[in-house]
């Protein structure tokens, strides 16, 4: 692509891969990119198999959705398994447009060599059902100027599939990623000669991760801030549902309310973390799966105990912690059992 700055085989794009290259490359680089916008990226793609029964089971079991409209006669798949129908598997598909490997085989020239999802949005114009044939065509519907953020700087993907079933309209489906260039990490820090302890504890610890708060999710951690744990309740069927959901998922009725938990929960499970190391954490920490009174279940940390103390079926109570001006996030303490021992801090 002439003025664009790109090198056969690879190398780098002046001004696109950092602030060292000029402003006249950096244009040029981004020129190249938006010239992807409107190519197709797959052309008539077959699903490997048609709607079927086996696979919205599978589905269900995963998401613990028993609503009965996704079995026995009549059935309906699960909308937001739009995706799954046209997945090619390791095999790939048939149709498949060059355009998308020569987008990020010029990303890569580039520096931008990692990449990772950041959302994804579905419509859905018509229920899918056992039996039905999928096909379906994929353009790449945007490429955003250099963003900068905390992983690095990069650029935004968006690629839009239009999904139809037995040729009918079926849903859309739009996938976006981030194609970027790791963020350089501070080399650690020698102590001092004779200084006590070593230089990266006297570094602030970095923020905790802010929580991903949208309209569907907005009343619970307004009521986090009021100190209160918030559980849906369908104002249909009655049946109580965590995380927050926009319908309920038993009888899909969407008009709900609250009830507020009573604290009291038991570890149903849990995980000890020891990799990746993360700046805002100090592995090996906890995460627990909590089941609470009310018959829900959220994810967690434990405190009051050390990580290896743990156990399913632990008795824990709801508490907040304040991480800072900003954040308050619910947490559960282990409550000591009668005539257990004193318990070590977390």
């Amino acid at each position: 692509m002439p003025g664009a700055g790109a090198v056969p085989g690879g190398g780098s794009v002046p001004g696109s891969a950092g602030p060292d290259g000029d402003a006249d490359a950096g244009a040029a680089f981004e020129k190249a990119l938006r010239a992807f916008e409107g190519r197709s990226a797959a052309t008539e793609g077959v699903g490997k198999d048609p709607v079927n029964e086996a696979m919205i089971r599978h589905w269900c079991e995963a998401m613990g959705d028993a609503h009965p409209a996704y079995r026995g006669p009549g059935a309906v798949a699960p909308p937001t398994m739009l995706q799954a129908w046209t997945m090619g598997g390791l095999s790939g598909h048939q149709g498949r447009s060059p355009a998308h490997d020569e987008l990020f085989a010029l990303l890569d020239g580039a520096g931008y060599r990692a990449v990772v999802a950041t959302d994804c949005e579905q419509e859905y114009l018509r229920p899918l059902r056992p039996g039905d044939v999928i096909t379906f065509d994929a353009v790449i519907e945007s490429v955003s100027p250099r963003k900068t953020t905390k992983l690095g700087s990069g650029h935004f993907i968006t690629t839009r599939m239009d999904v139809r079933a037995n040729g009918e309209p079926a849903g859309t489906h739009r996938f976006r990623i981030l194609k970027y260039a790791p963020a350089a990490r501070p080399a650690p820090q020698e102590a001092a000669p004779g200084a006590q302890g070593a230089a990266p504890d006297a570094r602030p610890k970095a923020e905790r991760p802010r929580p991903v708060v949208n309209r569907d999710n907005a009343g619970f951690w307004e009521g986090v801030a009021d100190r209160k744990l918030l559980i849906q309740r369908c104002g249909g069927c009655g049946t109580l549902r965590f995380p927050w959901l926009p319908g309920c998922n038993r009888c899909g009725a969407a008009e709900w309310d609250t009830i507020e938990a009573s604290g009291a929960g038991t570890v149903y499970s849990y995980v000890v973390m020891h990799h990746p190391p993360f700046p805002a954490f100090d592995p090996p920490y906890a995460v627990a799966l909590v089941e609470l009174a009310e018959g829900v279940r959220m994810v967690s940390n434990v405190t009051g105990v050390r990580y290896d103390a743990v156990r399913i079926g632990m008795p824990v109570r709801l508490e907040f912690l304040r991480v800072d001006e900003e954040l308050v996030l619910p947490v559960f303490r282990a409550v000591e059992a009668p005539g257990a021992g004193p318990g070590g801090e977390g």
